[in-house]
């Protein structure tokens, strides 16, 4: 098929199903074309693992599942044991924004794309599916603690290069300035819309070639789907132009990284529990215990918010990243900030966590990070006082006074305190937590044969040839 001849489509509906009866319908009416259903579900890595089936067998698919071999996923079960299920969610069927048009002038079609719960052949949940993962954290949540909504809105960052093996900007231009490709932004988002998934910002980055694009907040479970759509249309309509797009967290000497901020709030009975009118910073005591629980368990979780070994050069000093374990209102070189656009307002309070880059596996990042905090009102950790001074420019002894620790240095550092996390180990399982740690540690070894110590906090050749085709 030759992408340059896609003809973009407006379906009728798109998305926003409520149930199988009415995807059915949809993806049945001969006049939608509705020929392919695309299953996407997440490796232990967070990357986007999919198969096709025809349309025609989608109601047996709800009904009994499709099976596939997951003995070839990485880090799910062995070859003696490979058998596995995919049962699609109804309520996350989205139709593809365009029509394929083959080499054939009558030979045409759409696509259907949705998510699911993975089984074991005896149906019980698969242990390995990060999305299972996060959706037993949010029932946790709700029955600890009566949360309705976790709600949480991601700012992806990205760099447009010429292919998968130059990390090569093609602008010189910064934040809010100049630059190329703002047209791509613009395309994206006009393609998202059609699935559903609503932006309320876009614009350069602080780096060459880097930019950047916000998501209107959802339920967690929710906006991870949407996270691994977005990054598919991203990756998308830049291969559409002739060019490549990277959620690689460092590929640039000398520049920012991407992150991937997560603004997050706690809701119950549609009401804000972040929110307090007469508090400081409007923060509710909850809030304030909420966020001692990221910054508490913030280095033991870093390797599941930062998990690839390129992902600490992009957390070292002087590139904006947060190294410090600090939290503040005005202070963007802090682990976690409390933003004041509209302050007073409940709706708009919230706290944003900022070390997650967009290379993570995004359910287990949403619930390592919901895990943390609520482990944090639990316990009714204390929450040190702000800091709103740039840490960066503190000597080490005021870093000692307000006892501001840092994030782990790499990733060995990092996947050390993930192997002791009790905290990890709870919210991931038994089987995720060691998968993920032997995954971690062939990558950290492979990294050692490939890249010298001097390039402790610089981007080796290694690395660009290792992460950027894949991420």
């Amino acid at each position: 098929m030759n992408i340059s001849s896609e003809k973009l489509t407006s379906p009728p509906k798109s998305f926003g199903f409520a149930d199988e009866e009415e995807v059915l319908r949809t993806v049945l009416d001969s006049d939608h074309k509705i020929e392919f259903i695309r299953v996407i579900f997440p490796d232990i890595l967070g990357r986007p693992m999919d198969f096709s089936f025809p349309s025609g067998e989608l109601d047996k698919a709800f009904s009994d599942g499709k099976g596939f071999d997951g003995s070839s996923v990485e880090g799910f079960v062995r070859i003696e044991e490979s058998d596995l299920i995919i049962k699609p969610d109804p309520k996350t069927f989205r139709l593809l924004p365009w029509t394929y048009q083959g080499f054939s002038p009558d030979t045409s079609w759409r696509e259907g794309v949705m998510f699911g719960d993975i089984l074991t052949p005896e149906q019980k949940p698969y242990e390995g599916d990060a999305r299972h993962v996060l959706i037993e954290a949010l029932r946790k949540a709700q029955a600890d603690f009566g949360v309705d909504a976790f709600y949480v809105g991601p700012e992806m960052e990205f760099f447009i290069f010429p292919n998968d093996r130059e990390a090569q900007p093609l602008d010189d231009g910064g934040y809010f300035f100049s630059g190329r490709h703002g047209e791509i932004r613009k395309e994206i988002q006009i393609l998202l819309k059609r699935m559903g998934i609503l932006s309320e910002y876009d614009h350069h980055e602080v780096a060459n070639g880097q930019h950047e694009i916000d998501f209107r907040y959802a339920g967690a479970l929710d906006m991870a789907d949407t996270v691994m759509l977005v990054r598919y249309m991203v990756k998308r309509v830049a291969r559409m132009h002739g060019l490549y797009a990277t959620f690689m967290p460092k590929p640039v000497n000398g520049q920012n990284g991407s992150g991937m901020h997560v603004h997050q709030s706690l809701w119950s009975n549609d009401r804000n529990l972040f929110f307090d009118e007469s508090g400081p910073y409007h923060l509710s005591e909850m809030a304030k215990s909420y966020i001692g629980g990221l910054m508490y368990h913030a280095r033991e979780l870093s390797a599941v918010y930062n998990q690839w070994v390129n992902s600490y050069k992009r957390l070292i000093e002087g590139y904006e990243a947060p190294v410090y374990i600090a939290w503040g209102q005005k202070n963007r070189s802090a682990y976690v900030r409390v933003p004041r656009y509209q302050p007073g307002r409940e709706s708009a309070t919230r706290i944003e966590l900022r070390s997650p880059d967009p290379g993570c596996n995004i359910y287990l990042a949403f619930a390592a990070m919901l895990s943390a905090g609520l482990e944090g009102i639990r316990n009714r950790y204390p929450l040190p006082d702000p800091v709103e001074e740039n840490i960066y420019e503190m000597s080490g002894t005021k870093q000692k006074k307000f006892g501001i620790q840092t994030l782990p240095r790499n990733l060995e550092e990092a996947v050390r305190l993930l192997e002791k996390s009790e905290t990890a180990r709870t919210v991931l399982g038994d089987h995720m937590h060691s998968q993920f740690i032997a995954n971690k540690r062939e990558e950290i070894a492979e990294y050692g044969k490939n890249a010298s110590a001097e390039f402790d906090k610089q981007v080796s050749d290694y690395e660009i040839r290792r992460y950027l085709p894949i991420l």
